[in-house]
């Protein structure tokens, strides 16, 4: 064989899975199909926003008391900065700020909102996450509610989101950033001394040989190893672009299908002179909004730089991403116009610009998983092992609590590693 084990990702399951085979003694090869390992934990320098860091995915290490990469970030000396301390906070209702009154109602609507699905959810297997709001008519955050924990956070719509694997993913805990990017910290702490074979997509994995033998192809040729762990997304999986002889499971495939990949754009948009629209630095708007209204929360003036970015999730942001980066733009514009008036338009006109595009890209199609109603098992069933552990898929898909997280992909990595070490050692 050419190694013990293969590896199909260089993502945060991929670098997870191979950093526990290493520990474990045994010989590796990651195959990455891009040019660059971390997958959706990617830091940029963006000439459109001055080149700073940028982070293009992923952001926060969540839960960061309970974070495995917290722990790996702090052992190498690594800044950490603790982004909801000094962020402050503006909401807008119908164009002008929340009153007191209001902003005491909202910051008790997150409880009430899982209080009622909670409620429900005794009552059900599963629901969409759309049944709470319809729960709650009387409440003037419900609907707000269901958009941030709908097409913001989890990126899905949420009449097709699953209510039963919201709450199985609900995190607490403290969300910090590493200075410089995830996607930095992720290449300078979680690749560093790895076989990493970079632009090598795999087309096909052939399981099932002499003693659980494994054979992966790509364009550069073929590595046979006793075991395979695939991280690819469930969006690349669920498009056929890696080929399975033999092929797989009803169960997985289900599980694939299952668990759709969701998408939001980032928009940043760089300021063309001093205005900061009344607004402090590292200042987070949203606002209120009615049933099924887009919510577009944006973090401005992040760290004291001179641009803003917005967040748009679900059925939007794929129906944006189709029509272009400009259309995108656009909608920014419109949505900051609307808190700030025409100061808006001048304010940005001829300023760089920025959207995130993860939809076009080959090796992910969108930017994380989320679980369709009726389906809330398939994040477990998608790890289970295949062909006595030799063959195991892994990622932020198969992962609970941490799902959608680079948490969610490392923990997920690192538990099909041990699973591997021991189909290898049998």
């Amino acid at each position: 064989m050419d190694t013990d084990v293969v590896v199909i990702g260089a993502g945060c399951a991929g670098l997870g899975a191979a950093t526990a085979l290493r520990d474990a003694g045994l010989r590796c090869i990651v195959l990455e199909a891009s040019g660059r390992a971390g997958g959706r934990a990617w830091t940029a320098h963006p000439a459109a926003l001055g080149g700073v860091w940028f982070d293009m995915g992923a952001v926060w290490l969540h839960d960061a008391e309970h974070n495995p990469l917290t722990h790996i970030a702090r052992a190498a000396g690594d800044r950490l900065l603790r982004s909801d301390e000094f962020r402050t906070e503006r909401t807008y209702v119908g164009g002008r700020l929340a009153t007191a009154q209001e902003r005491a109602c909202y910051d008790g609507a997150s409880a009430r909102y899982e209080a009622a699905a909670d409620a429900l959810l005794a009552q059900h297997d599963d629901i969409p996450v759309s049944a709470i709001a319809r729960s709650m008519p009387n409440d003037p955050w419900a609907a707000t509610m269901e958009a941030w924990e709908g097409p913001v956070i989890c990126v899905a719509d949420a009449d097709r989101f699953s209510a039963r694997d919201w709450r199985n993913n609900a995190l607490g805990g403290s969300n910090l950033v590493p200075d410089g990017g995830i996607g930095a910290f992720v290449e300078r702490r979680c690749a560093a001394g790895l076989d990493i074979r970079f632009n090598s997509p795999v087309s096909r994995v052939i399981s099932g040989g002499p003693k659980g033998q494994v054979t992966v192809e790509t364009p550069r040729g073929s590595v046979t190893a006793g075991a395979c762990i695939v991280t690819v997304s469930t969006g690349v999986l669920a498009a056929g672009a890696i080929r399975f002889d033999p092929g797989l499971p009803a169960s997985v495939i289900e599980s694939v299908n299952a668990l759709p990949m969701g998408l939001a754009l980032k928009v940043a948009l760089r300021a063309n002179g001093p205005d900061r629209l009344g607004l402090p630095v590292h200042c987070s708007v949203d606002r209120q909004v009615g049933p099924n209204e887009p919510l577009m929360p944006f973090q401005c003036w992040p760290f004291g730089r001179d641009y803003v970015q917005g967040w748009i999730g679900g059925s939007i942001a794929w129906d944006l991403a189709r029509a272009g980066k400009a259309a995108a733009i656009d909608f920014a514009l419109s949505q900051l116009r609307a808190l700030f008036g025409g100061r808006v338009d001048r304010l940005f006109s001829g300023g760089g610009a920025l959207v995130t595009g993860w939809d076009a890209d080959p090796w992910t199609r969108g930017a994380y998983s989320y679980c369709v109603p009726g389906h809330a098992a398939a994040r477990r069933r998608l790890a289970e092992p295949l062909a006595d552990g030799h063959l195991l898929f892994a990622g932020e898909a198969c992962h609970i609590p941490y799902a959608s997280t680079v948490a969610g992909a490392w923990i997920s990595g690192q538990d099909a590693a041990a699973i591997a070490v021991r189909a290898v050692g049998a």
